[in-house]
């Protein structure tokens, strides 16, 4: 079940990724509309990560193209933000939150000019918005995991894009942080941002997106969630991982769905 969009944010076609010859992704076929919090959902190994690595041109494609806002995203990489994950980054390098965050600001203020005091501003409003305005001059190395991945959110944040992609957001926080995240990210689709989550709960998949996408190293379906989240679609993206703890037909109609991956 994939639905096709007019005038996508994001198209993907004919993608396929290799990694040592090895297909991770294949054949995916996949549109955006503009306004939505997408999660990208799949068991492990399915491709989730890859696929916004290689959208953002750090994987590269064995064959198909991407495009954002109608272009390659290297033409558009100002509206454009990429999140990664908490544990692909040297957190022992010596800067503090604020510099991380003033980072994201380097596409709007230049790598050799001073930030203005409005670049200011807003990195300390980004550090507020995530709840960290007083840890600006915390050493990131002195960060717990959660304040981290959210020093990182407030980076992106300060980048002003119109498209984000982010990697397990959510990975070392706690049940608070991520609710208050969930909300920040609802706000900013909101107003008109676009916003694309790898995410591998299952448990709040369908409260906290719009659209979904779910792929086992092909794409699967990609929808609303109404649409996508049902039991025969799951079923074919989780396959034998997916274990069911009580009767899915009656849980899907109140919106809840206690599931688990086997590991």
């Amino acid at each position: 079940m994939i639905d096709k969009v007019e005038n996508p944010v994001l198209e993907v076609h004919d993608l396929t990724v290799t990694y040592h010859r090895k297909p991770v992704l294949w054949g995916i076929d996949l549109t955006l509309p503009g306004g939505v919090l997408a999660g990208i959902i799949g068991p492990n190994g399915a491709g989730k990560s890859t696929l916004i690595k290689t959208i953002m041109n750090i994987v590269p494609a064995q064959s198909g193209y991407v495009e954002v806002f109608g272009r390659p995203v290297q033409e558009v990489l100002s509206r454009v933000s990429y999140v990664p994950q908490r544990e692909s980054v040297d957190w022992d390098f010596p800067a503090s939150a604020y510099d991380v965050v003033m980072m994201g600001r380097y596409g709007k203020i230049g790598l050799l000019r001073r930030p203005r005091k409005s670049d200011k501003e807003i990195v300390m409003e980004c550090l507020r918005k995530v709840g960290l305005e007083g840890y600006h001059n915390r050493q990131i190395s002195q960060l717990s995991g959660g304040q981290q991945q959210r020093v990182f959110l407030a980076r992106a944040l300060a980048q002003g894009a119109d498209i984000y992609f982010m990697d397990e957001p959510f990975a070392g926080v706690d049940a608070a942080t991520e609710l208050s995240i969930i909300e920040l990210l609802r706000s900013m689709v909101r107003q008109g941002k676009t916003i694309v989550v790898v995410h591998h709960d299952l448990h709040s998949a369908q409260k906290y997106f719009d659209w979904i996408i779910l792929l086992n190293m092909r794409l699967i379906a990609s929808g609303k969630t109404k649409d996508v989240f049902t039991e025969k679609l799951l079923q074919e993206t989780y396959g034998g991982k997916l274990t069911l703890l009580t009767n899915i037909s009656e849980l899907l109609e109140k919106n809840q769905f206690p599931v688990r991956e086997k590991k």
